[in-house]
């Protein structure tokens, strides 16, 4: 009888191959009183040399396993189920009177770290009983997880064509969002940036290393659930740091008369943040085209010393976007001047619609007005008060967007766009003191006096601040 050494490849996956030394101490008794039974003498040192092994507790690169000839069914404690790639046979040697002192080699296993391939191994007694590798399962779960990043892919693009579609709509020009490819910002000067929204605390990371000392968030609550932003994890991660403050300043979207509203109280809150902390200030909405921008060119107009057009085209050379300017002008003009509330109708002539509505004017494009149906006259009728300013405006007729061609029409923005419009004035005498301050900064190249600015500033400083 002599002894035969099988060498054992375990395919781990489809891109690595281990050699794995199985080997246990009840087998190493049996093997080694083999050995001593049928090759008394046997010199055991060079034995292990022959077939590959310095030092028997030495870190192995191959698994050789000793079964006689005679022995048709073995039984080892190894892994099973594993295919024999390779039989070397026993060489011959020459026989020493020693006795071999024999050390159990104990299992190694080396680099399963980076397995792509999902496996169970079980140990009973220090050894390894079984290597469990389904590629069945690993392959369903690695296609259920592209499926799902898939899906998430599909839903955040969906979601910012919607969103694109809506703001195109609202601002009256083609303006495109993509939150999926995370935030964008451009730097309009060297201390002030106009970006989109953050996304996750990493953001905040960003923002730091370009030294960023202010973030000024525009955003309500209901536009950072449409995407998923959790805000409330942003800011307390700010939080964690000395050098950076997250602020909120809420203006409602695709609403110019809410900006005009708010553009004060924002912008002081803006101005005495930048004050305290100096440094870069970077300020955002939602897409960082409407809102943030608008917000921006007001601190260029009444505190950087720009006039409106200067800051506009400073701004438009750095970042496309659009900023509704009437809104800036409108809220320049009520600060210096107050503002005053006037009537007035809207009409629409079609007794064959069911639904009449309008959107933009001072609630925003973001929201609908019903007029009602004159059934004497057949025409749909809103009157409302309007503060003064003008104002943009759009009829849904029955689920369509339209303008009333009885009724005075914008000129067509560079992508053919064009709006309803109503010019609300507030003096019956315009030759006024109030009304040519208004129509100086309403017009067509506002400039601000010194004096004008300084009133600005001072409102500004004295403005109550927001929670």
């Amino acid at each position: 009888m002599h002894v035969r050494w099988q060498r054992i490849n375990i395919n781990v996956n489809d891109h690595t191959q281990r050699h794995i030394l199985c080997d246990s101490q009840e087998r190493d008794r049996e093997y080694a009183a083999r050995v001593r039974k049928v090759n008394q003498g046997t010199d055991r040192r060079r034995f292990f040399e022959v077939q590959g092994f310095s030092q028997c507790k030495r870190d192995l690169p191959i698994c050789f396993v000793a079964a006689a000839e005679n022995d048709r069914n073995p039984t080892m404690n190894c892994l099973q189920n594993l295919s024999i790639s390779s039989s070397l046979p026993l060489r011959s040697f020459k026989c020493r009177q020693r006795k071999p002192e024999f050390q159990p080699c104990k299992l190694v296993i080396r680099n399963f770290t980076d397995l792509h391939r999902r496996s169970s191994v079980k140990a009973v007694s220090g050894s390894i009983s079984s290597v469990e590798i389904s590629g069945a399962e690993v392959d369903d779960a690695e296609e259920k997880e592209a499926k799902e990043e898939k899906e998430e892919k599909e839903e955040k693009e969906e979601k910012s064509e919607i969103y694109s579609q809506n703001m195109t709509e609202a601002m009256g020009a083609v303006l495109t969002y993509r939150h999926e490819l995370g935030m964008n910002y451009n730097f309009i000067c060297p201390d002030l940036i106009v970006g989109s929204c953050l996304q996750t605390r990493e953001d905040v990371d960003k923002l730091r290393s370009i030294g960023v000392k202010t973030i000024f968030c525009l955003q309500q609550d209901p536009d950072l659930e449409y995407f998923g932003v959790d805000i409330g994890a942003i800011i307390e991660y700010t939080r964690t740091f000395d050098d950076i403050e997250h602020l909120r300043a809420q203006i409602r979207d695709f609403d110019a008369f809410d900006l005009r509203l708010r553009l004060p109280a924002v912008v002081s809150k803006l101005h005495k943040a930048i004050n305290q902390n100096g440094g870069v200030t970077y300020i955002h909405c939602t897409a960082g085209l409407g809102r943030a921008p608008a917000v921006a060119l007001a601190y260029m107009f009444w505190v950087q010393g720009y006039t409106l057009n200067e800051a506009l085209e400073l701004l438009l050379s750095k970042r496309p976007c659009f900023p509704k300017i009437d809104a800036i002008k409108s809220s320049t003009a009520d600060i210096l001047s107050g503002f005053k509330k006037k009537p007035i109708t809207l009409s629409w002539e079609d007794d064959q619609c069911s639904i009449v509505e309008v959107s933009g004017l001072d609630i925003g494009w973001g929201q609908r007005v019903l007029l009602k149906f004159d059934k004497e006259r057949g025409v749909w009728i809103l009157n409302k008060e309007l503060a003064e300013g003008l104002y943009e405006y759009k009829y849904i007729i029955d689920g369509q967007w339209r303008c009333n061609e009885t009724e005075p029409v914008t000129p067509p923005n560079k992508d053919g766009h064009v709006n309803n419009f109503i010019q609300v004035d507030g003096d019956d005498d315009p030759s006024s003191e109030r009304a040519i301050v208004r129509g100086r900064l309403t017009g067509d190249d506002p400039e601000l006096t010194n004096e004008e600015r300084s009133k600005i500033k001072q409102f500004l400083e004295a403005c109550p601040d927001e929670n």
